[in-house]
């Protein structure tokens, strides 16, 4: 393998581990956080509110940019725009807290729309391998941040500022190795393909979106919820916290080897369809004996939520003829998935206090499963952008 190659697969590995940690390194500092800017929870909340709005709303640049540099250099301009986006986060008063976290979340937007494009062209024929590559880094990236924070903390002594700053290094070293693709040639530029016309008119992007979107809604769902959960459950704080570190670690082996199985398959359905039905049984194991084997929900709600995320990336690659083709049906699904993903915790909240209890949220949550299963499954059926009836 070639120094260009090596250079290549490192660059793409570090890019996907930072696509999670701006995001969720913010939950274990979040107390001293508040405390220390002078928070509400309301106004605590919004910090991880306000980029996963973001992430929705400015996935559509990262088509625009890539047509004017190409892919390459949008990843590499992602890439420094989310560790000048952590910086000014880290600065003092809410202002530059609030102003950096949208500028990092509008960084991972367009990293997020880029990555399936970037699959697209540099690894054509091992799309499934390197979506469950990347996929799985992106679950890595986001347990390692939430584990490593507090930690990271009391070892270095900076306080929650030192430390989210710090959270700027592995994007800046992925920028640096990064660098040679974005000096090279661009395979895409100023006179590339406007496919976005095309690719709303298609029924294919549609389901594809829609198992996007349904599947970021129960994943939010369950990392703003879960802990709540146990502990009316009866379990104890660091139980719950230790469960929900369970199901990501699940996620991640899941969302790495579902796609490279799914990826020989012709159809990828029966996938989905599995998928969905593991989280359908974590929602209901959950709703009828939350206590009681709490490991074993863990275990298969991680291994549903997890194989739905990597399919869901695994079919914008497959699904779409050519990276521009690839960039704007990911920008459509995220866009529009993260949007609806944002509501989530919110309604479920909103259930849960209305109700009294977790019966109503978690039976919704049932009824939206369904929903992922049928657009989930139609998603699935082997067709592409370009051959199927608009």
């Amino acid at each position: 393998m070639s120094l260009r190659s090596v250079l290549l697969v490192a660059g793409f590995v570090l890019a996907a581990l930072n696509l999670r940690p701006a995001i969720a390194g913010v939950s274990p500092l979040l107390d001293e956080i508040m405390t220390d800017v002078g928070l509400t929870q309301a106004g605590g909340g919004a910090i991880t509110t306000v980029m996963v709005v973001c992430l929705g709303v400015f996935a559509p640049i990262a088509p625009v940019l890539a047509r004017r540099v190409g892919l390459d250099r949008t990843l590499l301009t992602g890439l420094l725009v989310l560790a000048a986006g952590i910086a000014v986060r880290s600065l003092d008063g809410p202002l530059a807290l609030y102003g950096g976290a949208a500028i990092a979340a509008t960084a991972i937007a367009v990293m997020n729309v880029a990555m399936p494009g970037v699959v697209k062209q540099h690894f054509p024929q091992r799309i499934s391998l390197f979506t469950g590559l990347y996929s799985a880094c992106a679950a890595a990236g986001a347990a390692t941040a939430a584990a490593l924070m507090i930690p990271l903390e009391h070892a270095t002594g900076y306080g929650w500022r030192g430390v989210s700053a710090m959270v700027a290094v592995p994007a800046l070293a992925a920028a640096a190795l990064w660098l040679p693709q974005a000096l090279g040639k661009q395979a895409e530029g100023a006179n590339g393909p406007r496919p976005f016309r095309a690719v709303l008119r298609n029924r294919i992007t549609w389901y594809v979106t829609g198992l996007m979107g349904l599947q970021s809604l129960t994943f939010y769902v369950i990392l703003a919820w879960l802990p709540t959960l146990f502990l009316e459950a009866g379990l104890a704080a660091d139980q719950a916290g230790y469960l929900l570190s369970m199901t990501t670690l699940v996620q991640v082996v899941a969302t790495f080897a579902v796609p490279v199985m799914a990826g020989r398959a012709r159809s990828q359905s029966p996938h989905v369809a599995v998928a969905v039905v593991l989280t359908m049984a974590g929602y209901v194991g959950l709703l009828v004996a939350p206590a009681t084997v709490p490991w074993l929900w863990m275990i298969v709600l991680g291994a549903g939520q997890g194989a739905a995320f990597g399919l869901a990336l695994l079919l914008i690659g497959l699904r779409a003829p050519d990276p521009a083709s690839v960039t704007a049906l990911s920008a459509v699904a995220q866009s529009a998935g993260y949007v609806l993903a944002a509501v989530g915790p919110v309604l479920f909240g909103a259930l849960r206090q209305a109700s009294g209890g977790w019966t109503a949220p978690l039976v919704t949550g049932l009824g939206i499963l369904c929903v992922q299963f049928v657009v989930g499954w139609l998603a699935g059926r082997p067709a592409t952008l370009g051959k199927a009836n608009l």
